[in-house]
């Protein structure tokens, strides 16, 4: 690389308008955003239509009985598992892979997380571009690779500047959005009222018409797929108000509806995929009808009788939907590669360098024709990532909540954490090893379809476990006072340091408070990116006891 092409990614590492604080605690000073908008930005991410499609699928091969009662109960689950992440998040102004460095995994132990996190982000881009190649295709004639190229770039100035720009986009798109996501049920109801007749007892493509076992199991495990959404909620809900600056209505309300609230949209829209598909089914065929332009056409055309203007209103909703959900599959994947890489290769370029390979990945899968394997995909994937979300949320509520082994707060800076802690990490990988097995049918037939509650059981039973059997000595390599001190007085929160290292100042829950390798305060960021001072700064031994009170700091409160 030259030095001129390393010295502008430098530069644009340096930019916090672009750089969005990939790596770090979101500040105090860049939160700007009320918990409203905070809210409205996180969820214009679920305009995706790939829950169309995941609806659809599950209903086709299962039945629309099955189907519904898998949506539901894949819905509850994700619902409950997302309360605490998102509150957490919110309340330390951290996004998933800090948080689950902190939730038992450990500085490296959460860099397989990284990984598991970004596959989500690069597959859901994938499918959402393949929806939107569709679109195109069918109303333009656009080859389908040369929609894959087109949707992939044009996400890319989108998500340059981070939240910034994204907060803007998402609120003014969405009036548009709900609106031409309620009308194919409203033209539907309007033009062809009997269309609604007999959607419940539908058997699909080779389903049954009732209620079965393996079905709702089955259909459960592709749309727990979706899991792993919750950090991509978090990746805006850390841009939250303090919770002790706003009222404690708003604050909740905002977390509980762009946290786990997601999920409500989400079942509605996959019950929605699936009704659709079996609206239009008798006219396109079993396959195109999990195809959400082919859904569209056909909800609209039930009153639209014109095809082009029925199709260029299916397009927009399409078009739109996709580029609202990539963005944030792009911005959050970004993040993930970001994290990763620091931490394997000491070295940060830029979000915009992991944004490149991160849409390159998504467009190989795209190429590769990911979509016509969609529930294979799908259900092999949840398997892991529940695991991952089972053993966070039982450090979260078991460990930290109720047998407070587990630090009160989310610790995530490499000098205070052990590289591994197998308080989650080791759960993780029992909870999805066992479940991948029964995915593949080692432990029967009923197993296999209920597999990911498998690796959910596993991970949440193991994560209190191995935290008793450990004395929770994993968590922290050694104590840090000025957190403790923030605990105690929150207002210090937003009072500044001076990293030794790069001269800037950076507020004190992102500081390291004395590094002996460097020989004073640093900074997270200096922290994850010097390569060889782990060994001396996680030392057991070493002299903690420089707090708040010794740093002259003074709360804000008590400042004229």
């Amino acid at each position: 690389m030259s030095t001129t092409r390393w010295q502008r990614f430098q530069t644009w590492a340096a930019r916090d308008d672009i750089e969005d604080y990939s790596l770090r605690y979101a500040p105090k000073s860049f939160r700007r955003w009320s918990p409203m908008a905070c809210s409205i930005t996180a969820l214009g991410g679920i305009a995706y239509l790939a829950d169309y499609s995941i609806g659809a699928s599950i209903a086709v091969t299962h039945g629309s009985a099955s189907a519904i009662v898998a949506i539901l109960v894949a819905a509850a689950t994700i619902f409950l598992t997302g309360i605490p992440i998102a509150y957490y998040a919110a309340k330390y102004n951290l996004d998933m892979d800090l948080l689950t460095r902190g939730a038992g995994f450990g500085y490296f132990g959460s860099t397989l997380t990284s990984l598991i996190y970004a596959s989500f982000c690069f597959i859901f881009f994938a499918l959402e571009g393949s929806i939107m190649a569709q679109a195109m295709k069918l109303a333009f004639h656009i080859p389908l690779p040369l929609g894959y190229v087109i949707g992939s770039l044009i996400i890319i100035p989108l998500v340059l500047y981070g939240m910034s720009a994204l907060a803007k986009f998402q609120v003014w798109t969405q009036p548009l959005w709900l609106i031409l996501f309620a009308a194919p049920l409203v033209t539907i109801a309007v033009g062809d009222p009997s269309g609604f007749d007999g959607f419940v007892s539908w058997a699909g493509d080779g389903g049954t018409a009732r209620v079965t076992a393996i079905g709702v199991g089955a259909g459960a495990g592709v749309a727990l797929s979706l899991i792993a959404q919750i950090g991509e909620q978090v990746d805006y809900l850390r841009f939250m108000p303090e919770k002790s600056e706003t009222s404690a209505c708003r604050w909740w309300s905002a977390v509980l509806a762009a946290g786990p609230g997601w999920v409500i949209l989400g079942a509605a829209k996959q019950l929605c995929g699936a009704f659709l598909a079996f609206y239009v089914a008798g006219q396109v065929g079993f396959a195109r009808a999990t195809e959400p332009i082919e859904q569209f056409l056909g909800g609209y055309g039930a009153l639209i009788h014109n095809h082009a203007v029925a199709l260029t209103i299916a397009t927009v909703m399409v078009l739109l939907s996709q580029i609202k959900i990539n963005v944030t599959n792009a911005y959050s994947g970004s993040l993930s590669w970001s994290n990763f890489f620091s931490r394997v290769l000491h070295l940060h370029p830029g979000r915009v360098v992991w944004l490149a390979l991160h849409i390159a990945i998504a467009l190989a899968l795209m190429l590769g024709n990911m979509f016509t394997v969609l529930n294979t995909i799908l259900g092999f994937y949840s398997n892991v990532a529940i695991a991952w979300v089972g053993a966070i949320v039982a450090d979260l509520v078991i460990n930290k909540g109720i047998l407070k082994i587990s630090p009160p707060y989310i610790e995530f800076k490499r000098a205070y954490l052990r590289p591994i802690n197998p308080v989650g990490f080791v759960s993780m990988l029992a909870g999805s090893g066992l479940s991948i097995v029964a995915y593949f049918g080692g432990f029967g037939e009923l197993l296999q379809a209920w597999s990911p509650y498998l690796a959910l059981a596993v991970a949440m039973a193991l994560t209190p476990i191995i935290a008793l059997v450990t004395g929770g000595k994993y968590y922290l390599a050694r104590p840090n006072p000025l957190r403790e001190e923030i605990e105690k007085e929150p207002l210090w929160a937003g009072q500044t340091l001076l990293d030794v290292v790069d001269g800037k100042r950076y507020e004190l829950p992102d500081m390291v408070h004395d590094c002996p390798f460097h020989g004073g305060p640093v900074s997270s960021l200096s922290c994850t990116l010097t390569k060889n001072c782990a060994e001396q700064c996680q030392k057991p031994a070493y002299d903690d006891t420089v707090g708040a009170v010794e740093l002259n700091l003074i709360p804000a409160r008590a400042v004229d």
